[in-house]
């Protein structure tokens, strides 16, 4: 096998040619590891899968002469070149050995694969004139570069060994400034401590960069609107009368007049100025004229606009952050682009500045050409998921902008849905169908009664949302209907940094068709069925019962009066049990009261999210999500003034629904490691814990937490994981406190083709409420010898806008099975769990 491989990698190595397996650097015998400094060799090995250098062997099994293949095969045998010239014609057999040419599979492995890399010795040249450029960049002036190729054991393979002899480094020694505006001399002497050049650290071209960038952002912020960075440079001055070893050098900073004025004569200089006029065309037309526009002015700002203002001065010059007699500064320009923007009412701002004769104020234009009034959206989709085998969504969406002349956004939506059951014994029916919809109106401001726009000021992109929807679902668990209402702000303070308010967020979630429980959640009528097998040939409990198709169990309980009535009367000590089947019993009509009953929530929230990527290639990045809810309490807060029905459980009603009471939080970590050619480490860790109290036991299912799935632990289905030691007792199994980790590494295939090995561990438990299974509840540190651990992999397929995945979870540690068990059970394509996704998981 190995001789094979070893053949099949050398198929297109020449005679003369050696393969190129590694590269090493060396910087004074000391061997580098960094990334930057090794993304300078010109020429790289082969990449590989695993160490195995997949996409050469599917070069090497493309064919170098395809014409010739298909003339010999078209040869082979005798006539048959006659017969096919006969059968298709002889143009048409010509066209078949063209296509077999082009697009034939010698040119899809070319293209999806990877030549061989022999060695070059130009390239190998160039990068050692890389590194003696990367290295005078760090002040290294007197370094040399040379290379060694070291022939491997194995024929015609090599390495190439990159030395590097990097003398002294140059220290900076005096920093002389040459200035030509007096007023950015003065600027400069701000905070000459900030500077990234500095007397007696060492030369680093990357620091005079960072330097250039700095003074340009500080004179920019300080009234000098048109300042150029190319208007810096650096002069590097050494004594050569020095001697040889002295490693000191001078630094001379030079700022030159803006470009165009650097005639001896000129006194055009660069300025500071200061707002003059500030104008803000509100009905702007790209390419139109604005002698005719009407005009008002308010606070300092001139508002020109055509007919009739549609807009509220305030809104419009909320946005804007400059001020009429201040310095110009560069950072409100970048504001007020990003803040009209978040209006959602204007296109892509224009903004022009004009100095007048005395080159020290500016009269500011500010172009805004409006969106259209309305705008009309649909969206249609192909669905999957564990209830439904296929399905369709459709949706659509109406925007009306500036709906009360403040820049507030309108948007009506509807979406429906319909898809075919996977499992036909959840319904009477085979399809499902869901309809919704939504009203939403966005206020690009913070709306509450309390001014905060010192807290949260404007540059901050605040926005305020209330939002009312709606949505009904049919053959889908117990068929729902629910009403929802949302007041909610966000601002970020920077790109990277994201708040988020839920006021109110306010949910009723209604069971139209609770009869229907045990039907859907089949395990616990099972084990009730169970139980209730000891009385069936009771004559006095006959009416519980009915005949069934299973031949196993031709007698089981009636849904839902046969189960509710069994229930009810081994509840009530009607029918004697042990002490074992009373509490599963109890336990089965607690969860059947708590998945059936209709759901109030009257919740608020508040969720903080930290992203430092930059952009979206950036892979070396982390993400934190934190989140805080709690629900009921203001509805408790008011018992003692409205006065609140209860229930038989003592719960307080609000229309007749007891309002659950929790407080929840959730702390969400992300982390991506860049490592090399595309290859990306992925790591996720979750914890989320939410505690009833007050007027709940329990969490309502729609807040709790499950594990397994596509985005959680793969090696599992959803909600086929825990709670705890369990082994999927229920059908939907969910639980109040959740903790996982994923670990992923992803990695080129060939051309679009992704790769991933994935580790995920984590589980669910019951902390702090009704649940009395001592398998499903967390206790202390012991438990976490419950969390479960799946392994597996993955192929990707990047579409560009999305990623098509398929994911093969293994059960590597399954905590539901007995100890000497638990490793490595059932760790086979036979008990494999496969996950079909949109999207990396995280």
């Amino acid at each position: 096998m190995f001789t094979v491989i070893g053949c099949n990698t050398l198929k297109k190595v020449g005679d003369d040619e050696l393969l190129l397996t590694k590269n090493s650097i060396y910087a004074d015998e000391e061997k580098v590891s960094d990334d930057d400094i090794r993304s300078l060799v010109a020429q790289k090995p082969n990449s590989d899968l695993l160490g195995y250098p997949l996409r050469l062997n599917l070069y090497n099994l493309a064919k170098e002469n395809p014409d010739s293949s298909f003339q010999n095969w078209l040869h082979r045998k005798e006539k048959r070149e006659k017969r096919l010239n006969r059968l298709l014609s002889k143009k048409q057999v010509n066209r078949l050995m063209e296509s077999f040419v082009v697009k034939g599979a010698s040119d899809f492995l070319k293209r999806i694969g990877e030549p061989p890399v022999t060695i070059d010795t130009s390239l190998t040249k160039k990068t050692t004139e890389r590194l003696e450029a990367y290295y005078d960049s760090k002040g290294y002036f007197n370094n040399s570069a040379s290379y060694d190729i070291v022939e491997g054991k194995r024929k015609k393979r090599a390495e190439v060994d990159y030395k590097i002899s990097l003398e002294k480094p140059f220290l900076i020694d005096t920093i002389i400034k040459n200035i030509t505006s007096p007023e950015l001399d003065s600027i400069y002497q701000i905070a000459p401590e900030e500077s990234f050049v500095k007397k007696g650290e060492q030369f680093d071209l990357g620091n005079f960069n960072l330097e250039r960038e700095r003074l340009t952002t500080l004179f920019r912020n300080s009234g000098v609107y048109n300042f150029q960075e190319s208007s810096i440079n650096y002069n590097i001055l050494r004594d050569t009368s020095l001697l040889a070893d002295d490693q000191l050098m001078d630094v001379q900073l030079n700022i030159q007049k803006p470009r165009g004025a650097n005639d001896t004569d000129s006194t055009e200089t660069y300025r500071v100025h200061r707002l003059k006029n500030i104008n803000i065309y509100a009905d702007y037309l790209i390419g139109g004229a604005t002698d005719s526009l009407k005009f008002t002015t308010y606070e300092n700002y001139t508002i020109y606009y055509a007919n009739k203002l549609r807009y509220k001065p305030k809104a419009l010059t909320d946005a804007v952050f400059f001020e009429k007699d201040s310095v110009y500064r560069d950072l409100d320009r970048i504001r007020t682009y990003r803040q009209i923007t978040n209006l959602n009412t204007f296109k892509y701002p224009n903004i022009e500045f004009i100095p007048d004769s005395t080159k020290s104020q500016l009269t500011t234009n500010i172009y805004l050409a409006p969106r259209p009034k309305f705008s009309l959206s649909f969206d249609f989709d192909v669905t999957h998921s564990n209830i439904q085998r296929v399905g369709t969504a459709f949706s659509s969406s109406l925007t009306s902008r500036n709906v009360f002349g403040g820049a507030e956004t309108l948007s009506i939506s509807a979406r429906g849905s319909i898809g075919l059951l996977s499992d036909a014994s959840l319904s009477d029916e085979t399809f499902t169908s869901e309809l919704g919809g939504d009203i939403n109106i966005t206020f690009p401001r913070i709306w509450f009664p309390l001014k905060t726009k010192k807290i949260i000021p404007y540059y901050m992109l605040p926005q305020s949302r209330l939002s009312v929807g709606t949505n009904f679902q049919r053959n889908i668990g117990l068929d729902k209907q629910s009403l929802n209402s949302i007041l909610s702000y966000n601002w970020s303070p920077t790109n990277s940094l994201k708040h988020n308010i839920e006021l109110l967020n306010v949910e009723f979630i209604r069971n139209v068709n609770p009869d229907n429980f045990y039907n859907v959640y089949q395990n616990t009528f099972s084990n009730l069925d169970e139980i209730a097998d000891e009385f069936q040939d009771d004559p006095q409990y006959a009416s519980f019962y009915e005949e069934s198709n299973d031949i196993n169990d031709p007698l089981q309980l009636s849904i839902p009066n046969g189960a509710n009535s069994f229930v009810e009367a081994v509840l009530n000590n009607e029918i004697p049990t042990t002490a074992e089947q009373l509490s599963e019993v109890n336990s089965i009509g607690e969860r059947r009261q708590r998945l059936t009953e209709n759901n109030l929530i009257f919740a608020s929230n508040y969720s903080f999210t930290k992203n430092s990527k930059t952009d979206i290639n950036d892979n070396n990045f982390y993400q934190l999500r934190v989140k805080l809810e709690s629900a009921g309490n203001l509805l408790s807060l008011l018992e003692d003034i409205v006065p609140y029905n209860k229930n038989d459980n003592d719960q307080l009603l609000v229309f007749g629904v007891p309002f659950s009471q929790y407080f929840k939080t959730e702390f969400d970590f992300i982390k991506h490691w860049d490592i090399d050619d595309s290859k990306v480490l992925a790591f996720r860790s979750f914890f989320g814990l939410a505690v009833p109290y007050g007027n709940s036991e329990s969490i309502p299912f729609l807040r709790s937490y499950f594990a397994g799935g596509s985005n959680d632990n793969r090696a599992w289905n959803a909600y086929e994981l825990g709670p705890g030691s369990t082994s999927n007792i229920n059908d939907f199994n969910e639980a109040n406190l959740k903790i996982a980790f994923n670990l992923e590494y992803r990695f080129p295939i060939a051309g679009d083709v992704k790769g991933a090995l994935f580790a995920d561990a984590g589980n669910i438990w019951n902390v702090f409420d009704n649940e009395d299974n001592p398998d499903a509840v967390f206790t202390d540190v012991t438990s976490l010898a419950d969390i479960a651990l799946g392994t597996g992999l993955g192929l990707r397929y990047d579409f560009t806008y999305f990623v098509f995945r398929l994911d093969v979870g293994f059960k590597t540690y399954n905590p539901a099975e007995e100890w000497s068990r638990r490793w490595f059970k059932g760790y086979n394509l036979g008990n494999a769990v496969y996950n079909i996704g949109i999207n990396y998981p995280f």
